[in-house]
């Protein structure tokens, strides 16, 4: 069952204190034990539109270690769809734990090398997986469409209390594109997970030129997708035991990491209230 609204928890610290900036942390890893956070607000009108189109079957895309696989594959059996995840890399036994569950909860596989992957939205290839498997509603990596970004503008309308910055960790960009449309008044910044460029664009490409309320701080990485570092792994040791709050390793933890290190560094002026929003990604498989 999908629990929201999520609560908000404030964060009290010395830091925080000395340097008069409130932070809160959106709890969006309670919507649900394995389909969590912006995962869940993502897929939430997708699987909505595909029961309009009387569509059973769900094809989307991802890694081997992809929150989003993990989360369509457990929302597949929640709400009765047959999941197909197309997974970048050629397949590698023992599977990762990620496949694992997202098999145990019935997804098939297709793997597609790193070559091939980026040709997976071509006609040929759908074509091909529409022969294999029939018809099919399809969602993009991440979950990051249109219908994304109306779930992560409901999160973003369950905040009551007022506040002037917005955090988020980021992959494709989707949380943080609904997030800045949805609070067109305010600050929101992104954390990204990633190495490389492009992201701008991306951003740009989901929401247009209207909005220029956000930005990407690519500062926080620690070596890019699913990297970790013992300073990260310190960080989300002791914030668990700070504040009781499991961060995941790839998105959230490097957000609240970039976010508490700028509040070191008086990024943010004093009297700032910060809400950062914990996406999930607990993957408890």
């Amino acid at each position: 069952m999908i629990t929201v609204p999520t609560p908000l928890q404030k964060i009290e610290s010395e830091l925080l204190t000395a340097k008069s900036v409130t932070l809160y942390v959106k709890r969006d890893d309670l919507t649900h034990f394995y389909i969590q956070g912006n995962k869940w607000r993502k897929l939430k009108y997708n699987l909505e539109r595909a029961r309009e189109l009387k569509c059973n079957t769900l094809l989307t895309f991802g890694g081997p270690k992809s929150n989003h696989i993990y989360a369509t594959a457990a929302a597949g059996k929640e709400f009765s769809f047959k999941t197909i995840g197309v997974i970048r890399g050629y397949e590698n036994l023992p599977l990762t734990s990620t496949l694992a569950f997202a098999k145990e909860q019935g997804m098939e596989f297709v793997f597609l090398s790193k070559s091939e992957y980026p040709n997976r939205f071509s006609d040929s290839f759908l074509e091909q997986m529409k022969s294999r498997f029939g018809d099919f509603f399809m969602i993009p990596d991440g979950g990051t469409n249109e219908y994304a970004l109306k779930g992560v503008g409901e999160m973003v309308d369950e905040i009551e209390i007022d506040f002037a910055v917005l955090a988020v960790g980021m992959g494709t960009g989707g949380t943080l594109a609904g997030c800045a449309k949805a609070v067109p008044g305010k600050s929101v910044i992104g954390f990204s997970s990633l190495l490389g460029e492009g992201l701008d664009e991306d951003i740009k490409k989901l929401i247009g030129e209207d909005y220029s309320n956000w930005t990407i701080n690519k500062d926080y990485h620690f070596g890019g997708y699913a990297k970790m570092t013992g300073e990260l792994t310190s960080f989300i040791t002791s914030f668990q035991a700070e504040h009781g709050i499991l961060l995941e390793p790839v998105y959230t933890s490097k957000m609240m990491f970039g976010v508490m290190d700028l509040i070191s560094k008086d990024y943010f002026p004093k009297g700032t209230n910060i809400v950062a929003i914990h996406t999930g990604g607990l993957q408890r498989a």
